[in-house]
């Protein structure tokens, strides 16, 4: 199992009077910058609901390799249904998640590893008293959050499923930073051009030239989860035609298949990873979080004190 993370980007942005997750924080989208800050953590699995302008959104982030998941009725619902979509899908396939509201952009990634260590249930940061996000929740706790009524949101629910909440002090003002107001929008832009520089390392693998990275791998895991090419097309937003041309690709440079295709029948076609593919992906995904924890290092080691000095 892993650690995935829920972005929920499904609401109308109303109080700002533009649209918050594609809204620029320097050369890169608010939701943009909080999907780098959760891979930089290490979490290769990120959900995104959208709702709201979902296409135009699923378009502007379809190269950040995320897993989309829409809820239709984001008119007429409150955002704990949103997140309840996201908790559904990935409750049995992380041991924890790590939930943000797409519009807190600036949290470190250092604060997130800081809560993954701690090994709690349920933990929130907190920063000068006030608490943030993301929220850490153990998988084990999510179907007594999905039990929940949700009359009093996301926050009640957590409240009331039976295990407390752990609250870590952090020095990350990024935790509070939100953007409902042009007013927390300019906020925002002033503590993002004061903010640490950091480390962002891409793991691709390579012959001749790269035949797979993380999109590959997200793309790879979503078959093995759903069973199908198609589907996991649909929820990265990448067409079918260029998925089986990656797929083609990278069994061609490791001269093994990874996928077993079977057509037709009752209940139509299906894919699922071979036994050296399903391998393969577990290599992976080992050999990605050892080169970031290293990176993380040596960046420290190089680099400490020299940027803000």
């Amino acid at each position: 199992m892993q650690t995935g993370a829920l972005i929920v980007a499904a609401g109308k942005s109303s109080r700002m009077g533009d649209f918050k997750p594609m809204l620029q924080l320097g050369s890169i989208s608010i939701a943009q910058r909080v999907i780098n800050n959760f891979r930089q953590a290490g979490i290769s699995k990120i959900v995104v609901v959208t709702g709201y302008n979902a296409d135009a959104l699923e378009r502007h982030l379809a190269s950040n390799h995320v897993i989309f998941l829409r809820n239709e009725d984001y008119e007429t619902t409150h955002m704990f249904d949103s997140v309840r979509i996201g908790l559904e899908y990935l409750k049995d396939k992380v041991d924890t998640v790590l939930f943000t509201p797409v519009d807190v952009p600036l949290f470190t990634a250092h604060t997130v590893t800081q809560m993954l260590s701690l090994g709690q249930p349920l933990v929130t940061p907190v920063c000068n008293g006030t608490p943030g996000h993301p929220i850490l929740i153990r998988s084990s706790l999510i179907e007594a959050i999905l039990s929940n009524d949700g009359n009093t949101g996301l926050k009640g629910a957590v409240e009331h499923c039976g295990t407390p909440m752990y609250c870590l002090n952090v020095e990350d003002p990024g935790i509070i930073h939100d953007a409902d107001t042009p007013e927390d929008y300019a906020e925002l832009l002033r503590a993002h051009n004061q903010s640490l520089i950091r480390s962002e390392i891409q793991i691709q693998l390579a012959r001749e030239k790269v035949f797979f990275d993380e999109q590959l791998y997200s793309l790879l895991t979503l078959i093995h989860e759903t069973g199908s090419v198609r589907d996991a097309c649909e929820r990265m937003h990448i067409s079918y035609s260029t998925s089986w041309n990656l797929i083609h690709t990278l069994e061609s440079q490791l001269h093994e298949p990874l996928i077993i295709r079977s057509q037709g029948g009752v209940k139509g076609s299906h894919s699922e990873l071979t036994p050296y593919g399903e391998e393969f992906l577990k290599r992976y995904a080992r050999f990605s979080e050892e080169t970031r924890t290293c990176s993380e290092a040596i960046f420290e080691k190089c680099f400490r004190g020299f940027f803000n000095a």
